[in-house]
């Protein structure tokens, strides 16, 4: 009894010690080999890092130039429409932007995805539309700055009736208000927004249109045209040619 399973376990012994013996002569011999195709795929790897990162490196502006525009939001397809490039490639181009930025990526009704990166100026124009603007009385500005120092004194204003409903701000405050934020000759966006009773992302959107000075002109309570300069980033009067 106790042969025959020595003879058994012998057997099954060399039916595992075969097939080890065949794979350790088979990598004695061919190990060089090997190790050439395991460096070539290293090689290769690298290499396609490199290339992508170069590609990236080109893609870039672009990528900054649309986040501007969209306010931050944008599709593999807006992207590959611009680049002109591969879908698939944008996508890759996008989700490692959203994994470098923090990007938030939401299904679309239409069933493809909008990547969304938030940036300080985005952040704060949401901030600014995120309540409505209330509405202000009419009040005169003053085309230049010099003006303004000129006569810093507000004329008199009158009387409401006493059904009047409460207003936030009385007609001096607010004329004193768009003095102080005119005395350079300009305005910011929010402030401008609030003159012309709008949100401030509408004013962001709209700032560098042609048509933008006679948009405010059509809002503004007193008529005037305003201009946007890229270099200071104010809105400043139009004079009166």
């Amino acid at each position: 009894m106790s042969e025959k399973i020595i003879e058994s376990n012998g057997k099954g012994f060399l039916v595992l010690l075969l097939p080890i013996s065949f794979l350790i002569i088979f990598l004695v011999a061919t190990w060089r080999i090997l190790l050439a195709i395991l460096m070539l795929a290293i090689g290769f790897q690298v290499w396609q890092q490199y290339q992508w990162q170069q590609w990236s490196g080109q893609v870039n502006p672009v990528f900054h130039e649309m986040i501007r525009e969209t306010q931050g939001k944008i599709t593999p397809m807006d992207l590959a429409l611009r680049g002109n490039f591969s879908g698939t490639t944008a996508k890759r181009y996008l989700d490692s932007k959203a994994s470098e930025f923090g990007a938030s990526v939401q299904n679309s009704q239409e069933g493809g995805e909008v990547y969304y990166f938030m940036t300080a100026s985005i952040l704060g124009d949401i901030l600014d539309s995120s309540e409505p603007v209330e509405a202000l009385p009419s009040q005169p500005v003053t085309k230049t700055a010099r003006s303004l120092l000129a006569a810093p004194e507000p004329q008199p204003v009158e009387s409401e009736p006493e059904t009047a409903a409460p207003k936030p701000e009385t007609h001096q405050e607010v004329e004193r208000s768009l003095e102080k934020q005119l005395m350079f000759g300009s305005l910011i966006q929010s402030e401008l927004a609030k003159r012309l009773n709008v949100y401030s992302s509408t004013v962001y959107k709209r700032r560098n249109d042609p048509e933008f000075p006679e948009w405010c002109r059509n809002k503004d309570p007193d008529g005037i045209a305003w201009t946007y300069s890229e270099k200071t980033k104010e809105f400043f009067p139009l004079e009166e040619g």
